[in-house]
């Protein structure tokens, strides 16, 4: 098993998109409340007392939309001023990007991910939830944004969903070619989404891979990240293309993140709940963090134990919370 050192923090679950796979029409969200929310004193007392000293140096703020977090810059700001984070790096929709770009990379945020899951208007509205036009031309404009300021890497996640932006991953492949841009194909999962999943299920990263071969070839990348992708390059390049195969190549045994959700459960895996600890509650009512360090990494020890899929019994469980709720 991979030394577990990568805490991924969901900062807020609100978001302004209301895309398919992750918040399906219908859904009704019952959204935290905001003194409900980890307060940045709270979240900075957790990582510099619990998990600092037990070795967790790479750090990811997600959501929700993160940038809709008041005060976001200056939280980037405190986490990346700690002496012993390595890395720190942000998911986001980038629809409000464009105007914080620069302020994110002041405050000293190097990496970004953006999801991207159409280079059409029409089919981004009908993934992300009407508007498509001006939400994607938002959209794009961040991810300019983002690539003039010099976030390096930049990478730009595509879930595939098939039948509504399969037939668009040359084009999103072809991205990688005339820029230093990494593009990151997911497998479309059942998260809170059963009914849609049911209708459409997922296309397998190797169908996707065959594709790109046969129009450009295809390359292993010596480029890797921090995450369970695995990497590939169209021949003569300047970015990566990256495959993210949850549902068809299971990766638990290469995972090496936690997550943090925006109330403050720390859960070891992105759907299995088992072992979860609630710290924002212990933190409020006067845990020492000494106690609440050794709890996480008590977690930590049977992390291996826990799955995505529970490949012994050849069953996968059935996921009511949307990935909003989860925090991606």
């Amino acid at each position: 098993m991979n030394t577990v050192d990568y805490l991924r923090i969901s900062l807020i679950d609100r978001c302004n998109f209301q895309c398919q796979y992750c918040m399906p029409e219908g859904t009704e969200l019952d959204y935290i409340l905001r003194q409900e929310l980890l307060s940045h004193e709270e979240l900075i007392t957790l990582l510099k007392e619990v998990f600092i000293p037990i070795g967790f140096r790479k750090f990811r703020l997600t959501g929700g939309e993160p940038l809709l977090r008041p005060g976001v810059v200056d939280l980037v700001r405190e986490i990346a001023s700690l002496p012993q984070t390595q890395d720190l790096a942000m998911t986001t929709n980038a629809f409000l990007l464009a105007g914080m770009a620069q302020a994110l990379y002041d405050a000293g945020l190097r990496r970004i991910n953006i999801s991207l899951d159409s280079l059409e208007p029409e089919t981004f509205g009908k993934i992300t939830g009407n508007q498509g036009h001006w939400r994607w031309q938002k959209t794009w404009e961040g991810i300019q944004a983002a690539y003039r300021v010099g976030f390096n890497p930049l990478k730009l996640n595509v879930v595939v969903i098939p039948g509504i932006n399969d037939h668009e991953v040359l084009d999103l492949a072809a991205l990688s070619i005339e820029r230093c841009w990494h593009i990151r194909f997911i497998e479309f999962m059942p998260i809170g989404n059963a009914q849609l999943f049911g209708e459409l299920s997922w296309v397998p990263s190797e169908q996707l891979r065959q594709q790109i071969r046969e129009r450009w070839g295809l390359t292993e990348s010596t480029v890797r990240g921090n995450g369970p992708a695995d990497v590939f390059q169209i021949p003569g390049a300047q970015g990566t293309l990256g495959f993210i195969s949850q549902m068809s190549e299971c990766f638990c045994d290469r995972c090496n993140r936690m997550r943090l959700s925006a109330d403050g459960w720390l859960r070891p895996c992105l759907l299995n709940e088992t072992g979860q600890i609630d710290l924002k509650t212990a933190l409020r009512n006067g845990v020492d963090t000494t106690d609440l360090r050794e709890q996480v990494s008590q977690l930590l020890m049977i992390k291996s134990e826990i799955n995505f899929k529970q490949r012994d019994s050849g069953t996968e469980g059935i996921y009511t919370r949307t990935m909003s709720q989860i925090g991606g």
